[in-house]
């Protein structure tokens, strides 16, 4: 056996069988990942491979969520099938927090948007563009992302966007995309491509219910000029 074997340790001490007799939440966010690791290597444990993973952002998983494949695999003892584990488990955690109950499903006010959408949007360093589909009720009848970009500017395709809503019959749409920045205030660009995909929608009797810009505690609707706090 390993000397540093998690099979030594106490029962009551192994991540495992700790989460299995107390819950999940009596867990550290360490032993979380040393789950989520499931084996170390001759020289380290489960548990000192993800201490070491959670010590390169800091202990923040915010941080470590927008770690990409090929960054995780840097850390030694962390390879492909770890790594992809790690990174299905926080697009889970994304997909949870922007998910809302059957009954909540009728887009009508930019805060619905803005609270749907920042799972996906509020902690990542480039910019996306994401259109949510509707129909005549404002249902939500389809949610995608249509391009991303840099720093400070994602290039919208507005003849992808008018062909996707014809084709999924829809009414209606929320164009919505982030600002890493900080500031959800909308620039000229923004501006410019909100009005030109108002207009080209408007050919297929499509409406542009909003164009809502998300920040990392604020966010900004067009149809509404306002800029609110989530």
């Amino acid at each position: 056996m390993k000397p540093h074997s998690i099979k030594t340790w106490e029962e009551e001490a192994r991540p495992r069988e700790k989460l299995m007799q107390q819950g999940a939440a009596a867990l550290t966010n360490v032993e979380l990942l040393a789950i989520l690791i499931q084996s170390g290597t001759r020289e380290k444990t489960a548990v000192d491979l993800a201490r070491d993973l959670s010590a390169t952002c800091d202990g923040r998983l915010d941080a470590l969520s927008q770690q990409g494949f090929r960054r995780l695999t840097v850390l030694p003892g962390i390879g492909p099938a770890k790594a992809t584990i790690i990174q299905a488990c926080f697009e889970l955690a994304r997909r949870l927090a922007a998910e809302i109950p059957e009954e909540d499903l009728t887009i009508r006010t930019a805060e619905t948007v803005a609270r749907m959408m920042a799972p996906y949007l509020q902690r990542i360093p480039h910019e996306e563009c994401w259109v949510l589909y509707l129909n005549r009720g404002s249902k939500l009848i389809g949610k995608e992302r249509v391009s991303q970009g840099g720093l400070s500017s994602t290039v919208v395709d507005i003849k992808i966007i008018v062909k996707k809503a014809v084709d999924r019959l829809a009414s209606g749409l929320v164009v919505v995309h982030n600002h890493p920045s900080g500031n959800p205030l909308p620039g000229e660009q923004d501006r410019v491509q909100t009005e030109a995909l108002k207009k080209a929608l408007a050919v297929f009797d499509i409406c542009l219910v909003d164009h809502v810009i998300v920040s990392r505690k604020k966010y900004y609707s067009f149809s509404g000029e306002t800029v609110r706090k989530f």
